[in-house]
Formats: C-alpha cells, structure tokens, sequence
C-alpha cells in the first residue's frame, strides 16, 4: 500500500476505503495477555506508587473504560477485533510456539531469528503472582473487574484467568 502515512499515523486519520484498502494489504498481527497480568505488570511497573494492589485496582474501576489508561483498558476496545479481521493472535505466555509458526508462516527462518523464551516459568510465575494479587481484592473488585474486561475475557481464550471464574 502506498506509504500515505508516518509512523505516528493512527488508522482513524485515514477515511474508510483508505482504512480498509490498508487493512486489505497487510498481515495484521495481534498480541494479547490476560487482562489481570496487565494489571499486576502495569502495578509493578508503577515503581514510585506506594499504594496496594487493592488501591491500585480500585483506582483502575473507578477511572472507568472512557478514561482508563491504555495499560489497563481491555483490548477489544484498542484491537477492535470485531471490525479488524486478524491474520494472527499470539497469546502471551505462548510466544515461542507461535512467534515459530507465525515466521515459518512469513516464510522466515524461524529458528535464527527467535530469542530464547522462558514461557514455562513466565506462566508459572504469573499464576503464583496472580493467585496472591487477587487473594488481596476484595470480592466486589474481583466482581467488577471480572465486568471490566467482560468483552476480553469473551473474545480471547484466557480460559485460566482469574477474572473467568
């Protein structure tokens, strides 16, 4: 497609046959994780809050999906994977499987070009995480939260997410 836009460019510059003729030309990839893994990584990036977990969460439920922050807002509502069709969805935590089969795809070496991945002990150590952050919520943020990324938690397979049960 005829390079029309920067790197800055966001798709809704672009009226819709531009959008769509771009979409139409290129291989759309999409990377997802859990929506309560982006919450604790998102917590634990936040270095200088010396708030909890709980007050954290809190903070996120009371900023709404309007004003929520691009680190936490569920991901249809980024992605739009109902009105983008996706070639690909990687899941988080799964990378070295399907970053492999993705290039072989591309028709790319896989095996020279992919950095060694450690996905067995990153899932273990979310689940470990995860288990102790959400014991810390009460059960009217894990309810709400559970609403939150009600659409995510519907779109993508996070059958061993918290917020599922």
């Amino acid at each position: 497609y005829p390079r029309q836009h920067t790197r800055e460019t966001q798709l809704r510059e672009f009226n819709l046959t531009q959008t769509e003729a771009m979409l139409r030309s290129y291989t759309k990839v999409l990377f997802v994780r859990d929506p309560f893994h982006r919450l604790i990584f998102t917590f634990m990036q936040d270095t200088g809050s010396s708030s909890s977990f709980s007050s954290f969460v809190q903070d996120v439920l009371d900023s709404g999906q309007h004003k929520s922050s691009v680190a936490w807002k569920p991901l249809v509502s980024l992605c739009q994977p109902c009105l983008v069709q996706y070639d690909y969805i990687v899941m988080f935590g799964f990378l070295s499987q399907e970053l492999g089969h993705l290039l072989r795809r591309a028709g790319l070496p896989a095996d020279s070009l992919l950095p060694e991945f450690t996905d067995t002990q990153v899932r273990w150590t979310y689940s470990w995480l995860s288990e102790q952050m959400f014991s810390e919520l009460s059960l009217q943020q894990k309810k709400q939260l559970s609403h939150f990324y009600r659409w995510d938690l519907a779109a993508f397979p996070f059958s061993s997410s918290l917020l599922s049960n």
